[in-house]
């Protein structure tokens, strides 16, 4: 173990993180080691997964404290459980930050994840269009109240209803309807995708789709898509159709709180609700939130729990409070904005070294690389990329033969790096070892002698170089370098 570190010589977070440590040590020092290494990890990894971020040393301490400890279901003022003064604080402030962030009239900062997020908003949305009718047809204020034959009418009411989503290939996201995922056992769902030639929304196409399908509830948003959405026109569409539009914001919504996407392509005025999760580009703890500007709707959305929640994690909304106070400085919409331009920087640096783009560009925070182009599946370049030191996923692209497991595609992110420092420059070279990885990459061969979707070969001199190069850049853009837990206190 290294020389002990004087005290004096340690920065505020320095101290923070090192006695944590320390702390765990004496427990299990296993777990301390396994933290220890993952930051290793993200300090000698370029990372580009369009989901991931750095939360602020700020945020991560939020989340280690003595909130963990309370059981707190209900609302401000409203729990279940005595002795919730600090968690009903802390969750109005969040709430308070995020309105604000937003400009929502409402905000729910409870669910734990984006798929709770996305639950929140389905329960909500039928509790306002099925239920709370339902109910007023009946005279009676609550479920408790309705006999078994009007509660077995209601229940299957529910399970009635239509969504249509983007589809998985086109960009969209599992929790948006798809049969794997509870979203896809509660509601009746097709899918729109994505016009052949452009790879882009279509939105006459979706119209159509709505007009033949009359869904419920239109949903907007992704998870692998590089342009921008028009959201006015969603809501056009959905009007047209008495259809309420609910946007799935959580991969953009650093770029909504930072004002890098406004007017049509915000939409916060234009859906009926509007979900996230709280990491991602917004750059906070892992968690969800709903938003709202529809009155009827708000009272709905308030009871997530118990509806679908457990007892909110107080923790984690702290760490959102702080999340949400950090996104509202002219610091945070500058970052914002080099995200998009740094997407853009890099998926030119792509294009010119013979890379393939879906859709022929971006317009937000990713890029997805058909990489084909370079005679491999996604899994390949993902695992080659990892061995030489850069962090991608493997992600399908439109009409993608390769299928889900294998894909043609990758998908890369400028969040992280962005909060790195990294700027337009920097693009330039990330994008150069990306494409010199896969140019120096061959497929190998199955035991049968086909070639394989899934092993490779790379040469090790070339992963000892590119390594490097990763290092070289990682060195002048380091990960909290106010944070030094080298040796023992």
């Amino acid at each position: 173990m290294s020389e002990r570190v004087n005290d004096q010589d340690l920065s505020p977070e320095s101290k923070a993180f090192k006695y944590g440590l320390d702390v765990i040590d004496k427990t299990e020092p296993l777990i301390a080691d396994y933290i220890r290494g993952e930051l290793e990890n993200q300090r000698t990894q370029l990372k580009l997964i369009a989901s991931e971020n750095y939360a602020s040393p700020a945020v991560l301490l939020a989340m280690g404290n003595w909130f963990s400890d309370k059981y707190a279901e209900g609302t401000p003022g409203h729990r279940f459980y005595a002795g919730c003064e600090f968690v009903d604080k802390v969750e109005v402030l969040a709430s308070e930050h995020a309105k604000e962030l937003f400009d929502a009239e409402y905000a729910y900062v409870q669910p734990h994840s984006g798929i709770d997020a996305n639950l929140v908003a389905f329960w909500a949305l039928l509790a306002y269009r099925v239920e709370a009718p339902f109910l007023q047809d009946k005279e009676v204020r609550h479920v408790n109240d309705l006999n078994d034959g009007d509660w077995a009418t209601l229940r299957k009411a529910f399970g009635n209803q239509r969504m249509i989503g983007m589809s998985l290939d086109a960009g969209g996201h599992l929790t948006h309807g798809f049969r794997p995922n509870i979203s896809g056992k509660l509601f009746d769902q097709k899918s729109y995708g994505v016009d052949p030639d452009t790879e882009c929304l279509d939105y006459a196409n979706i119209k159509l789709l709505a007009e033949e399908f009359r869904p419920m509830i239109i949903v907007a948003g992704y998870s692998a898509y590089p342009r921008k959405v028009n959201f006015a026109k969603m809501r056009e569409i959905a009007d047209s159709i008495d259809a309420l539009l609910m946007v799935d914001m959580a991969h953009f919504s650093g770029l909504v709180a930072g004002k890098v996407f406004t007017g049509d392509f915000d939409p916060i005025p234009h859906a009926h609700i509007v979900t996230s999760t709280t990491h991602k580009s917004l750059r906070g703890p892992r968690g969800g939130i709903v938003l709202s500007n529809e009155k009827g709707l708000n009272e709905h959305i308030d009871k997530g729990c118990p509806m679908v929640l457990g007892g909110p994690l107080a923790n984690i909304m702290a760490a959102k409070a702080v999340a949400f106070a950090e996104a509202k400085t002219a610091s945070f919409q500058a970052y914002a904005q080099q995200v998009v331009d740094n997407a853009l920087a890099l998926a030119e640096g792509i294009e010119k070294r013979g890379g393939r783009l879906v859709t022929g560009g971006t317009e937000n925070h990713l890029v997805l690389v058909d990489v084909r182009s370079f005679g491999l599946t996604g899994r390949q370049a993902e695992s080659a990329l990892e061995e030489s030191g850069v962090i991608v996923n493997r992600n399908s692209i439109p009409f993608d033969p390769n299928g889900a497991w294998y894909t043609s595609g990758i998908r890369l992110g400028t969040p992280a790096l962005t909060s790195l420092g990294m700027d337009c420059d920097d693009m330039g070279e990330v994008a150069d070892i990306i494409c010199s990885t896969l140019s120096s990459t061959e497929p190998s061969q199955t035991k049968t002698g086909e070639i394989s979707k899934a092993k490779f070969t790379l040469d090790q001199s070339f992963i000892a170089q590119s390594n490097g190069r990763c290092n070289k850049l990682l060195s002048m853009n380091q990960l909290y370098p106010n944070v030094n837990i080298e040796g023992s206190i």
